[in-house]
């Protein structure tokens, strides 16, 4: 039988949550700002009011820092219903082929314009590091898994173009949807958000059959 924790257990453990997430706050700020060469450790306890010591103690190296920063945005992604499950439960509710694809365009719109700043960031930093090399394909896999999920519902609401494997599809939305991408034409060639997910709708029907939804 587990030992009950004392009050001052609790609030060392409070102290200790609203540290660790000053940390990770002011690094995914700065690595938004100057990129994961461009950040230290001085400059994230300098920004986040704590000492350098302190986190290493509480988050760890700069790469285990790079990672409750992914960590953190995906909470935040699912908290404000971007999940996986929102995605398919958006595709299932459609009541056309075009609000299903509507509905996986604009998610990928949302999810990209949250992600796209810290995949760059990754990205920067994994050709030189081969613990965030490793990062970046877990990421990329996670992608991948969550469009084969997207899939799955679109298959049960609309089907797929024939012969067409559940994985081919998930790997086309996931090329289509991939960050890099959204960096290009967002950022690179400035197309506004709306201009993007106007082009994901038009490019995503490429995975799907032409005509209505199927009978139930």
């Amino acid at each position: 039988m587990e030992t009950p924790r004392t009050r001052s257990q609790i609030r060392r453990d409070l102290q200790t949550a609203g540290t660790r997430g000053d940390i990770v706050k002011a690094a995914a700020d700065l690595m938004r700002e100057h990129g994961y060469a461009g950040t230290s450790i001085a400059a994230i306890a300098e920004r986040g009011g704590v000492a350098v010591q302190t986190i290493y103690n509480t988050v760890g190296s700069k790469v285990d820092v790079l990672a409750a920063v992914l960590a953190a945005a995906n909470t935040a992604s699912r908290a404000a219903g971007r999940s996986v499950a929102e995605l398919a439960a958006g595709i299932s509710g459609a009541a056309t082929p075009a609000a299903a694809v509507g509905a996986l365009a604009g998610w990928i719109a949302a999810d990209n314009e949250r992600a796209a700043p810290l995949y760059r960031v990754v990205n920067e930093a994994a050709g030189t590091d081969p613990e965030i090399h490793e990062l970046e394909v877990t990421m990329a896999a996670r992608s991948l898994h969550a469009y084969a999920e997207a899939v799955g519902a679109l298959r049960a609401q609309l089907g797929l173009r024939s012969g067409l494997s559940d994985h081919e599809a998930a790997t086309s939305i996931w090329a289509l949807g991939h960050p890099q991408v959204f960096h290009t034409l967002v950022v690179g060639l400035g197309w506004s958000r709306e201009t993007y997910t106007a082009w994901l709708r038009s490019a995503l029907p490429g995975v799907l059959p032409s005509g209505r939804l199927p009978a139930r």
